[in-house]
């Protein structure tokens, strides 16, 4: 038999034994073939030879954990910039769009991925809406029907992250109970996945025992140690990388319950610093072997995913692997899919040219008239000072907290900007409420000038607007609404930054590096407004997330995130 490709004289890593050793491997129709320790067997055939000249090859990375609409790129583009940092494989959750169109919004982005050169699997959102309608408006729902009809698709790899714990927990009947028995009774080897911050004791075990059997939220150490104890598979993500975790991880040989996942990137940073690949890199500059870090971005991803035909370099797997130029530093040299070259770093890649890939109406989501100056005066029936709910920002994590401040009343009308508060107004935008929105203020590491809108407001997607005065809050508001969805940075009545997401709200089809730039651009604006935050994009438009601690805003007004109820602006 004549290999496709035979690479010799290469670093090949072990899953095994966690090692490399010196080598050669060959593909054979996509999968690997013949592989070993030193030279390739005397009159070898292959039509294609690369002399890796000591290199070493991995796995390609698989990410597990992840969203695609967090990188506010449209799949086919995100997939090809993912090859250049060796991820292979990835099962996005495409709940953010589920929220916005519904099972129509999975469909399409299952269709617009299928020119992407990597595998991308998907998780059907078990929590559209996050929470429940009770607190959040969101355009469309996934219950018992729209689950069973997408677990015929064959890109389906699991449920996905089960966000509102409490349900679970305290309504056998919920209809996140009634998700998990559904994929329980007709796909029961498929994975459940978890999302439980805070999570603890006997409330952590009876969300377990249902059937959730991972979390990638983030935890103290002793949290952590607690969902190992009780088997879950921990999900670390950039942020949960911290030195103990680390080491606690090392000294009980937890890696086969480890997996390193992404959860949310940015596209600038993506384009900087790379993706599953950096998370890898921190890894190892935390205390990490590179072997352990491979181990947890390629083996324990595609066991936790039943993906049986991936993540280590074996006869008869998919010859999915990566060259790599640098091993400490996860730096890319090649990357292989099916065994073919799908990026090379001497060549690069030209991005795809994709325009208008998504069903018309996917451009036409911002059922919602641009808000004016009159929309954020707060009206109080109350007389002389009141105590009002502040949402406090922290430049550190996504988790807020919650505080309190006096503000006076003036001509029936809150005088939030005498008092030194920001306001935050978040306007149902999907058509459902017709008019409905939450007002809510915030303080702590959040601007100190300007305003900031977005239509990218998880998971709900209504329009969420903050801002320090009225004039620039309708100005960057209008710029979103009328530019069909995206974000915007005003100052002195004009736009300093802005970038249109003409797909639902959420995704731009423009080319990934292009829009990066853009993004960087919206970051760096709302850096010099005074946001002070290491993610502020993400950081903002999380604040409207109802199921992440501690108090948020949605369009149906303030959240208590562990109480699960909206609670009033003014306490007294």
């Amino acid at each position: 038999m004549t290999a496709n490709l035979l690479i010799k004289n290469a670093r090949i890593f072990n899953s095994a034994y966690r090692i490399f050793y010196k080598g050669y491997l060959s593909v054979v129709d996509g999968r690997i073939f013949d592989m070993g320790k030193g030279q390739p067997p005397e009159g070898f055939l292959a039509e294609e030879v690369i002399d890796a000249e000591g290199k070493s090859i991995i796995p390609g990375l698989i990410d597990i954990h992840m969203h695609i609409e967090s990188s506010m790129v449209t799949p086919e583009p995100f997939g090809y910039h993912l090859a250049t940092c060796g991820v292979t494989s990835v099962v996005a959750e495409p709940h953010e769009i589920a929220n916005v169109k519904g099972v129509e919004g999975i469909r399409a982005m299952l269709a617009a991925g299928k020119g992407s050169p990597i595998d991308i699997f998907f998780g059907v959102p078990s929590s559209v809406p996050s929470s429940d309608m009770s607190l959040e408006t969101s355009a469309a729902e996934i219950d018992e029907a729209e689950l069973l009809d997408l677990l015929s698709e064959p890109a389906v790899a699991c449920l996905g992250e089960i966000m509102n714990a409490r349900t679970v927990i305290d309504s056998a009947d919920s209809k996140t109970n009634r998700l998990i028995r559904l994929v329980k009774k007709n796909a029961p080897n498929m994975p459940i996945e978890g999302h439980c911050p805070r999570l603890t004791g006997a409330d952590l075990t009876r969300y377990i025992y249902q059937g959730v059997d991972s979390d990638h939220t983030e935890h103290t150490l002793n949290e952590i140690k607690e969902r190992y104890f009780n088997g879950m598979c921990v999900q670390l993500q950039e942020k949960t990388l911290r030195t103990e975790i680390i080491n606690h991880i090392i000294e009980n040989n937890l890696f086969d319950s480890t997996a390193l996942v992404t959860d949310d990137v940015m596209t600038d940073k993506l384009v900087r610093l790379g993706h599953l690949n950096y998370v890898a890199k921190k890894a190892v500059d935390l205390g990490f072997t590179a072997e352990q870090a491979v181990y947890c971005a390629t083996a324990t991803p595609a066991s936790r995913m039943r993906l049986h035909d991936r993540g280590r370099l074996r006869p008869g797997l998919l010859a999915d692997f990566v060259i790599m130029q640098d091993l400490n530093q996860f730096e890319v040299d090649k990357t292989f899919k099916n065994g073919k070259l799908v990026y090379d770093t001497k060549k690069g890649y030209k991005p795809p040219d994709v325009q208008r890939a998504f069903p018309e109406d996917f451009y036409h989501t911002m059922h919602i008239s641009p808000p004016t100056v009159q929309d954020f005066a707060i009206p109080s029936g109350e007389q002389g000072k009141v105590k009002c709910r502040v949402m406090i920002i922290h430049p550190d994590r996504t988790h807020t907290s919650e505080e309190f401040a006096e503000v006076l009343v003036r001509d029936g009308m809150l005088d939030w900007q005498a008092a030194g508060l920001k306001l935050a107004v978040c306007f149902e935008r999907h058509g459902k409420t017709k008019g409905g929105r939450g007002v809510g203020f915030m303080g702590g590491a959040m601007l100190k000038k300007g305003a900031i809108a977005t239509s990218c407001a998880h998971d709900h997607h209504n329009l969420l607007v903050v801002g320090e005065n009225p004039i620039d809050m309708e100005r960057a508001a209008r710029y979103v609404t009328e530019a069909g969805g995206g974000m915007a940075c005003a100052l002195d009545g004009n736009i300093i930054a802005a970038f249109a997401l003409p797909v639902a709200g959420l995704l731009s089809e423009k080319p990934l590096i292009e829009f990066a730039s853009e993004v960087e651009a919206l970051k760096n604006a709302m850096v010099s407004l005074g946001y002070d935050h290491y993610s502020p994009i993400m950081s903002l438009c999380t604040t409207s997330l109802p199921v992440s601690p501690y108090l948020k805003l949605t369009d149906k007004g303030l959240v208590d995130v562990l109480a699960g109820k909206i609670v009033p602006l003014i306490v007294a």
